[in-house]
């Protein structure tokens, strides 16, 4: 619910959430027990939905949503629409079409930007005569959904958003796509704050300023085990196993210390200074480690819950990992409230240009139009091989 309080915070009421999981059901339930509350959309018509939400088709101001990530995750198989997570993204993209909202919004991790329409395994893709096709393109999954949306006269604009430029004591990238039913192409999110203080804006939030008030409370958190507190106890806050010595690096990481990739997420202590890494669903997983700067202990449920704005009265209901997970899944309530500015700007006519240049992600080709400038480019040379092979063939065969 970090999207919806984000939109509430600008003046949007939410009416209905959609969500399976158990212990996320009920924290919807005891927080917001006024909206209605349906599970998986797959298993819901465009007009079930609306008679639960108490409208009809084209009487909805936004829908918004994050249809599970984990089919675009890098992190994971990235099997895309191959998988049924992913195919739960296109029955979301085919509702929006269905109730026609004036505005759409669909987040999602920064995957979704690379992820391919069609998956193969790599055992048939290292094979000699395998010839890739355009629908294993990276990108090819989102611009098959952008262009349903577009079909059905949705106008849209994207990018990838660290929710640090808006406000929020996390680096978190999210792909924020904004749709418009009237086919207009919306201005990317203005920001509020800069990395350092550039663009006439105050300086990124930091750890600190998210959780040091929190005082002396009761925490609850998971632990580690004490083969990883033995190096925690050598480091200090914005430190990990990079700063110690180089022998006990071989010793903290064994066989991951020889491996590719660049491990930062391993015995790593957050640093005050800064805003806080992206929490993830688990904060004491050895290759994602989010270690308190100063005690030998992860991040807390309740200093989590403060990372991701939720407000300190919000109710968390589940066991502690249930609560990690659902505050990891959860978009920053910062970031939510820009979305829902923008889009209440829209309604009322007013459109405020973000800053020229502004370097919204790490990442460059992030936002729509160089994205897909960049993935149209990637499918012709595709089609382009495929026509040279082809003429390959014939010129063999005789």
């Amino acid at each position: 619910m970090g999207l919806d309080l984000g939109l509430e915070k600008a003046g949007i009421s939410t009416l209905l959430a959609c969500e399976v999981d158990k212990a996320s059901r009920k924290t919807i339930a005891v927080n917001k027990p006024d909206i209605a509350l349906i599970g998986d959309i797959r298993d819901y018509s465009a007009p079930q939905i609306l008679e639960a939400a108490g409208l009809r088709t084209g009487e909805v101001d936004i829908m918004a949503g994050g249809p599970p990530c984990q089919s675009f995750s890098s992190a994971g198989k990235r099997q895309g629409f191959s998988d049924e997570r992913g195919n739960v993204f296109l029955t979301f993209i085919d509702r929006i079409i269905e109730i026609q909202p004036k505005f759409a919004i669909i987040e999602n991790v920064r995957g979704l930007l690379s992820a391919a329409l069609a998956h193969t395994p790599h055992q048939l893709r290292d094979k000699e005569d395998y010839q890739m096709t355009i629908d294993e393109v990276r990108g090819s999954a989102l611009l098959y959904a952008i262009e349903k949306l577009k079909d059905a006269g949705y106008g849209l604009s994207f990018n990838l958003y660290n929710s640090a430029n808006f406000g929020s004591p996390q680096k978190r990238e999210r792909v924020v796509i904004v749709c418009s039913r009237d086919g207009q192409e919306l201005p990317y999110l203005n920001p509020t704050h800069s990395e350092h203080g550039d663009f006439g804006l105050p300086k990124w939030k930091t750890l600190k300023d998210a959780i040091k008030s929190l005082g002396n409370i009761e925490h609850e958190f998971v632990t580690f085990p004490e083969k990883r507190l033995r190096f925690y106890r050598l480091l200090k806050d914005g430190q990990n196993w990079r700063n110690l010595p180089i022998e006990l690096q071989k010793e903290a990481l064994g066989k991951s210390f020889f491996a590719g990739g660049g491990k930062t997420g391993f015995f790593r202590r957050v640093a005050w200074d800064k805003p806080a890494p992206t929490l993830v669903t688990h904060p004491a997983m050895p290759a994602t480690d989010l270690c308190h700067p100063e005690e030998l202990r992860p991040l807390s449920v309740q200093e989590y819950q403060r990372i991701q704005e939720f407000p300190d009265s919000w109710k968390i209901e589940g066991g502690k990992i249930d609560r990690y997970k659902q505050i990891g899944n959860a978009v920053p309530v910062s970031l939510g409230y820009a979305v829902g500015r923008l889009v209440v700007n829209a309604m009322n006519d007013k459109y405020e240009q973000p800053p020229a240049y502004f370097p919204y992600s790490r990442y460059k080709k992030t936002d729509h139009e160089s994205w897909k400038y960049s993935v149209l480019a990637e499918q012709e040379k595709m089609k382009q091989k495929t026509i040279e092979s082809t003429q390959q063939t014939y010129e063999l065969a005789f």
